[in-house]
């Protein structure tokens, strides 16, 4: 059995126009909503044996901020691919995970994070900032993933978190 999260990165700051798209950080509500959504996945005692990020800033801080609040260690990587990738190219990120890793973390963007789950599952399901989705597949081996192998257990959006997780 393997465990893929899904978290499209936090609300990112638009403050500085001419800043390129990488080095956006996160704005106000961003940084309020990672943490939130890492609270949660402590909850869920769901913790990821490897994390890998989208190098891009809002996305670094999104896997910081999530990782800090639920108090997990393990292993975070970041990789270039996933930043503006489309769904065959994160399934194959997720091929060349290590076999001994159950529960995996991916931080990354849209459109292909909602384009990913959809992949994975058939399911059509919008991906708010910051929102995570938990993909369950019924095999031993990351690279026998295939399209429509998975299935979605759930998808959790911020928005309704706000106030009900502390």
């Amino acid at each position: 059995m393997k465990t893929l999260l899904l978290m499209r990165h936090a609300k990112s700051s638009w403050d500085m126009p001419a800043q390129p798209d990488f080095e956006r950080p996160l704005n106000e509500r961003g940084q309020k909503a990672a943490p939130l959504m890492g609270r949660f996945l402590r909850r869920q005692s769901l913790q990821p044996d490897l994390v890998i990020s989208s190098p891009a800033e809002r996305a670094r801080q999104t896997a910081a901020l999530a990782l800090a609040a639920a108090e997990f260690t393990c292993e975070t990587r970041y990789d270039a691919r996933i930043y503006e990738a489309s769904a065959a190219r994160l399934l194959e990120v997720c091929r060349e995970i290590e076999e001994q890793i159950s529960t995996a973390l991916l931080v990354g963007h849209n459109p292909g994070m909602e384009e990913f789950v959809h992949l994975l599952t058939g399911a059509r399901e919008r991906m708010p900032t910051a929102a995570i989705a938990c993909v369950a597949f019924d095999l031993n081996k990351w690279s026998n993933i295939e399209p429509e192998m998975g299935r979605l257990a759930w998808l959790v959006k911020p928005k309704e978190l706000a106030g009900k997780i502390a």
